[in-house]
């Protein structure tokens, strides 16, 4: 049987009220019931600072593994081939192939000539591929701003 009326639930705090001061070891511990809660010192909490916008993102260089995994998906896609598929003729694991193609693992050279073989493509077929994607981006890029004290030069320098 409990003493508690029907809707009242017994707390126990965490952190049982403490006299104010640096008590440590096991003296400092208290022995009696615990406090109530409403006892126990509150900390303020910290004021949230108001969320601030990330600045605009800044056209980043592509990931040559990003480039990779879109010709792989590419070229599986355009053969109308599963991830299960070309997995099995590569003998990788699909979820391996499937992040190979989303740009989250970098394959060793082995893996992607394996890959590339499945998908009927050699090894420089796969790179020169990616390599052209990468030129493709790179004329889209828009051209980097010159500064005032930066001289601009239509041929070679020499200096000797």
């Amino acid at each position: 049987m409990s003493n508690q009326a029907p809707n009242e639930a017994r707390v126990i705090p965490l952190r049982p009220a403490t006299a104010p001061g640096p008590a440590t070891g096991p003296a400092a511990r208290p022995t009696g019931p615990a406090a109530p809660v409403a006892d126990v010192p509150q900390r303020p909490r910290p004021a949230l600072e108001p969320r601030q916008t990330p600045p605009a993102p800044r056209h980043r260089e592509p990931l040559w593994r990003d480039l990779v995994g879109d010709v792989l998906r590419r070229e599986r896609l355009a053969q109308e081939r599963t991830l299960k598929d070309v997995a099995d003729a590569a003998r990788i694991s699909m979820p391996y192939l499937s992040e190979l193609e989303r740009g989250r693992k970098e394959a060793s050279s082995e893996v992607l000539a394996a890959a590339a073989r499945a998908l009927g493509l050699g090894l420089t077929d796969l790179l020169s591929l990616a390599q052209g994607e990468l030129t493709r981006l790179a004329e889209v890029r828009p051209a980097r701003r010159r500064t005032p004290s930066a001289s601009r030069h239509d041929g070679m320098c020499l200096a000797a």
